[in-house]
């Protein structure tokens, strides 16, 4: 027995031992396998970062070359009148040697004592173009200047562009014995720069024109009387953005013997007007770049002048709104290793897409930052800081980052959204292909918005057509995922989509962007909203929603936040709702007798509804115009007007000049006439008083008819 037992346990071991080594022979085929498919990765990779560093050195030396090129031979030690010693020597520290067209025209003007008006193509070099100036006049001023005694004003229309200018004229600040120097920006409290003004003094003043504005009013010991120099940047911006009252302000309270520089990439009617208000016997400097470009009529070569670099490629692509997500993560995953901008319409587009987009399982991997005018000014700081940082990686913006801001290494420029601006275009674009380096650009633009491109063309801004990727990868049904499994990205999609079409209908260019020809059910499919929301557009313009295939399997009421403690206070919220709306009993003559069937109630007639609405704008004109014969007499002052009537001008933050892009947190509700009229606050005093013009005519006949009808 014990024979038999120690040889069927032999056979068990034996059985086991050669089941363990096939394991054994298994993993190490696995390991072995997995060992050459890593070597396969790591080879691949390593070819693919070869290739980059070849196609990074590659542009490296076409960028110094195009830098050459947009150079002038001129060497700033060369100009005449002379630059002093220490600025010369801050130039060289920072790299600079020869001047760019911009700069070796405007610089010895500027030193000469004369008044210029620059208009030259972004990305041109016209920031040092005045900063060297800029220091030159007070270096040559008083050596010793009282603590607030102010010579030098830089005004521009952002926090940022400020904030940039400010930091790169800083080396060239300190050329300059005894001078102090301050940035005026919206988003710190303004009793901080007082403080610092009375405790330190300030000499040079750099910011945006309301924070400027409202330090001046507040400070009456800055004395303005010796300033030498005022630089307005981005003029056409500063008027564009409702700045113009507190540019007046500023320039009435500084000498008229003073130099004073305009600076601007396009020229307008109302920065004309500030040229001959505020400049003396000004000389205009316009600095164009010349492109070689073949007409279909003609065989030779002719130069067309334009805005653009000309290092910039400028394409288009033309795609359905419901593409456009999945057109947009084709062309970042085609672009993994380069340096994005991409420009969205509104604030809350750029919330969205910013929330939305690190939720797509194949861009996991991409740094994506968000920035717009509504953030916070340390959160926007910091945002431009860690993007200028990078070698790679995608900035998500609006247009408070289209003017002015040197953002080094940009390769591609993407506009998911065209400008509500035209101008603005060019602007965008010029944030790649600065002072002669390569960069591209892309619109995505609606098949019938193709009209926008020879707009573009009749510009002289250079375009060709992209091809939609073919292959691109379906991402909506993704984002509608997201959306299902986090309340926070359905509430954001809601906004953003609201929030585009209200801008959409404010588009300069309407007779190209037509609001009423869009098909807002494939737009919504395009921001992978869950259900149309109701707004007033839909309602009474009888929009296109063909395209849109609602979710039906869900209740967006039970959609949960992610974030368990928004989710808590949102059912506390709900609950206390509940509990607080008033159940108010039935009174007794409401209930209808079994006797009498109930009334019949009558449709009224197309007529007595449109006498109703009359009715109600006589009384809201007639109290409107109470109240601006009130303010008129100085009865009441301009807040409390504005307060009463609901006029309260284009909403943006008027403190530094970041556009607020129009885009109320609008849910699924209805809003009457009378109220969304109010609520969007876009007639400023001027079209009051126009409105209440004409009310003054319908007022006389309206009083006449009266009259005939007592008699």
């Amino acid at each position: 027995m014990d024979q038999i037992l120690n040889k069927v346990g032999g056979y068990w071991l034996s059985k086991r031992a050669d089941k363990e080594i096939s394991s054994v022979g298994d993993d190490i085929n696995s390991l072995s396998s997995s060992i050459e498919e890593g070597t396969k990765w790591l080879v691949n990779k390593l070819k693919v970062d070869h290739r980059s560093q070849k196609r990074k050195c590659a542009m490296e030396v076409a960028d110094e070359e195009s830098t050459k090129r947009a150079l002038t031979s001129t060497r700033f030690s060369d100009l005449n009148p002379p630059l002093s010693e220490p600025v010369i020597k801050a130039l060289n520290c920072a790299g600079f040697e020869f001047c760019t067209p911009v700069q070796a025209a405007t610089i010895p003007l500027l030193c000469s004592h004369k008044d210029v008006a620059v208009d030259a193509a972004t990305g041109s070099g016209k920031t040092l173009a005045f900063v060297v100036p800029f220091v030159e006049i007070l270096r040559r001023s008083s050596s010793h200047p009282k603590p607030h005694q102010v010579l030098g004003i830089i005004i521009s229309p952002t926090r940022e562009l400020s904030s940039q200018i400010y930091h790169v004229a800083q080396p060239f600040f300190s050329t300059v014995t005894s001078v102090k120097s301050i940035l005026l920006v919206g988003g710190v409290d303004i009793k901080i720069d007082i403080k610092k003004i009375e405790e330190e003094g300030a000499n040079i003043l750099v910011g945006t024109p309301g924070k400027m504005h409202d330090t001046m009013e507040r400070l009456d010991n800055l004395d303005f009387r010796n300033l030498e120099v005022l630089i307005l940047d981005e003029a056409d911006r500063l008027l564009e953005m409702g700045f113009q009252k507190q540019i007046t302000s500023i320039i009435s309270r500084l000498p008229k013997l003073r130099r004073t520089g305009l600076f601007s990439a396009t020229q307008t009617e109302a920065v004309e007007e500030l040229s001959r208000a505020g400049l003396r016997n000004p000389v205009r400097i316009e600095v164009r770049t010349e492109i070689k470009q073949l007409t279909s009529q003609t065989s030779s070569e002719e130069l067309a002048s334009t805005k653009t670099p000309l290092g910039l490629q400028i394409e288009y692509l033309l795609c359905e709104a419901e593409k456009k997500p999945s057109q947009l993560v084709e062309f970042l995953l085609q672009n993994m290793p380069k340096k994005i901008i991409i420009y969205f319409m509104t604030c809350a587009c750029v919330d969205y897409w910013g929330r939305v987009l690190p939720q797509l399982s194949v861009l996991k991997s991409f740094s994506l930052i968000p920035l717009h005018g509504r953030m916070k000014q340390s959160a926007r700081e910091k945002a431009l800081s860690s993007f200028s940082v990078l070698s790679s990686g995608i900035l998500l913006c609006t247009d408070v980052a289209a003017r002015g801001l040197d953002i080094p290494g940009v390769d591609w420029i993407l506009q998911y959204d065209p400008p509500q601006d035209p101008n603005v275009f060019v602007h965008r674009v010029g944030r790649t292909a600065r002072i002669g380096r390569q960069g591209s650009a892309v619109v995505f633009l609606l098949p019938k918005e193709d009209t926008y491109v020879e707009f573009l063309k009749l510009r002289r801004v250079p375009i060709q057509e992209r091809k939609c990727f073919p292959d691109a990868l379906d991402v909506i049904s993704s984002i509608r995922s997201a959306a299902k499994e986090d309340r926070d990205v359905m509430e954001k999609g809601l906004k953003a989509f609201v929030s585009y079409i209200r801008a959409y209908k404010e588009h300069h260019c309407s007779y190209i962007f037509r609001w009423q020809e869009l098909e807002i059910g494939k737009l919504a499919m395009g921001y992978g909203l869950l259900q149309l929301p109701s707004m007033p557009e839909v309602k009474h313009y009888s929009l296109s929603v063909d395209g849109f295939v609602p979710v039906n399997d869900i209740n967006v009421s039970d959609i949960k936040y992610r974030d368990k403690a928004r989710e808590k206070q949102r059912r506390k919220a709900l609950q206390q709702k509940k509990e607080a709306a008033p159940q108010l009993p039935k009174p007794e003559g409401s209930k209808q007798s079994l006797d009498h069937p109930p009334a019949v109630i009558r449709k009224k007639t197309g007529r007595q509804r449109k006498a109703v609405r009359t009715k109600e704008d006589d009384e809201e004109f007639e109290r409107d115009y109470r109240l601006l014969k009130k303010l008129k007499k100085g009865v009441i002052g301009e807040s409390e007007y504005e307060k009463l009537t609901g006029f309260t001008g284009f909403e943006k933050e008027r403190d530094d000049g970041d556009e607020n892009d129009s885009e109320e947190a609008i849910f699924p509700v209805h809003k009457t006439k009378k109220q969304e009229f109010k609520s969007k606050g876009t007639l400023n005093r001027s079209r009051a008083k126009a409105k209440h013009s004409k009310y003054g005519s319908f007022k006389s006949s309206f009083m006449t008819k009266s009259r005939k009808n007592r008699k």
